[in-house]
């Protein structure tokens, strides 16, 4: 199995999970993500996939400074449905790396370690994500913005292109690493001020 050589540039994320620790899943319940985990678990890397990473990382760095965040200790709200646009996509992200679910999530052992009704939709507030932590109540809204790092003019006739059926492997191969490189551009931009917006 190979990946586009810029995912192993992504940052990782690594969180405590007090659960894994418990059950012996994890040494000092310590796991760390990777970029190619969430292009795993998604099934695709895309600009929606890569935005919901890095605003996962981003406010959890924002609330727990320099410490491990807590998995399972986070409340993350989404501003709109679950099933409007891709918001679906990205909640499966934020739900892989906090272990927040919706009511579908581990009940929980002895009413310790429940990662039910932690995830939220239609949540009134702005931004497109709220973060907050359990334990001290500190919380942070995050949205991102992909028009930061925009599409190249060729990129949409190469997907259209690429759907037909008679496109070549060639074209189909070119799409693909031109989609890439948007989403490569993505995180080669992480920093920039207007890419992950705080409220």
């Amino acid at each position: 199995m190979s990946f586009p050589t810029f995912f192993d540039q992504v940052p990782t994320i690594s969180l405590r999970d007090p659960l894994a620790e418990f059950l012996g899943a994890a040494s000092d319940g310590i796991i760390e993500y990777t970029y190619t985990d969430i292009v795993k678990l998604a099934g695709h890397s895309c600009p929606t996939v890569a935005g919901a990473y890095l605003m996962t990382i981003k406010a959890l760095q924002k609330l727990y400074g320099n410490a491990l965040p807590e998995r399972g200790a986070i409340k993350v709200e989404f501003s709109d449905s679950q099933l409007n646009g891709v918001t679906g996509v990205i909640a499966n992200v934020v739900s892989f790396i906090t272990g927040a679910t919706t009511d579908n999530g581990f009940k929980g052992l002895k009413g310790q370690f429940d990662r039910r009704n932690l995830l939220v939709f239609n949540a009134p507030h702005e931004g497109a994500i709220k973060f907050q932590r359990i334990d001290t109540g500190a919380s942070v809204t995050v949205s991102f913005n992909s028009a930061v790092v925009p599409a190249s003019p060729e990129l949409m006739p190469a997907l259209f292109n690429s759907l037909t059926p008679s496109a070549s492997p060639e074209q189909r191969q070119q799409f693909a690493r031109q989609w890439q490189d948007r989403v490569k551009r993505i995180f080669e931009n992480a920093d920039h001020p207007e890419l992950i917006v705080f409220l």
